[in-house]
């Protein structure tokens, strides 16, 4: 239903609206985030980014799940640079794999909620949504997007960890997320094969540090690239341990149109 000034939508998390600015808090149900680890330059990789995509029509994303793809640079030397590929995200993979005992890194690979999903993506991940989201969130958080400036996305927010034992370790971050993107890939591994992509990580800000009381503002200002569709990106912005890895809470905020 459309109102001037406002538009009212149905997202997974208590949301309004406006013209050029649009917000977002968390709900009652713990939202996990799924993080899949993937490379142009991988041609074992395709088949897992389209499950990762399938997810769109599963009625599970936002509201019970929040995929996250970082594109890793390390095969980036085998003939395919990776737009989408990015240091710090190879980094995140290696944080994520030393936590659990282990040096070893690999594409693709799926991690929810800190756990290493090795061989089990293709069982009854609605099963394993479940046995998360049937948890109480240990977290709160509020979003905020302003568009006002069309080169800018402006983000802010806050988080509360609920928890007293999370806060010490307890950190957030931001991401800008894009969907429905599509690479014709000319070198290396995938030559002549077109990709499509999802949920692809763009921009990752943090991690947001909470005081003694579990307490942190966010604020971030992403720079708009030209070759951004709007209308496919999201805001995310997720809470996690980084002890353990374990996602305290998560939260999409569809970009404002």
């Amino acid at each position: 239903m459309l109102t001037a000034p406002f538009i009212f939508s149905a997202l997974p998390a208590a949301a309004t609206v406006a013209a050029l600015e649009c917000s977002a808090k968390s709900g009652a149900t713990k939202v996990a985030v799924l993080e899949l680890y993937t490379s142009e330059g991988c041609n074992s990789c395709p088949p897992t980014d389209r499950w990762v995509s399938s997810l769109r029509t599963r009625n599970l994303v936002n509201e019970r799940v929040i995929p996250l793809a970082f594109h890793v640079d390390y095969w980036n030397y085998i003939g395919w640079n990776d737009p989408y590929s990015d240091k710090k995200y190879s980094d995140r993979q290696r944080t994520a794999s030393s936590r659990q005992g282990s040096s070893v890194i690999y594409t693709p690979q799926l991690v929810l909620n800190g756990k290493d999903l090795r061989g089990q993506q293709h069982g009854d991940f609605a099963g394993m949504l479940g046995k998360i989201n049937q948890n109480m969130p240990e977290a709160t958080i509020s979003l905020m997007l302003n568009r006002a400036d069309p080169a800018h996305y402006e983000v802010s927010g806050n988080v509360a960890v609920a928890n007293p034992d999370h806060h010490q370790h307890a950190e957030a971050y931001v991401a800008l997320i894009e969907n429905n993107l599509v690479s014709d890939i000319k070198a290396g591994e995938n030559r002549g094969v077109t990709l499509h992509h999802d949920f692809v990580v763009r921009e990752l800000a943090g991690p947001f540090r909470t005081d003694a009381d579990g307490m942190t503002a966010l604020k971030k200002t992403f720079d708009v690239k030209h070759h951004w569709k709007a209308a496919d990106t999201t805001l995310v912005a997720f809470v996690q341990n980084a002890k353990t890895g374990d996602v305290l809470q998560a939260l999409a905020l569809p970009a404002c149109q």
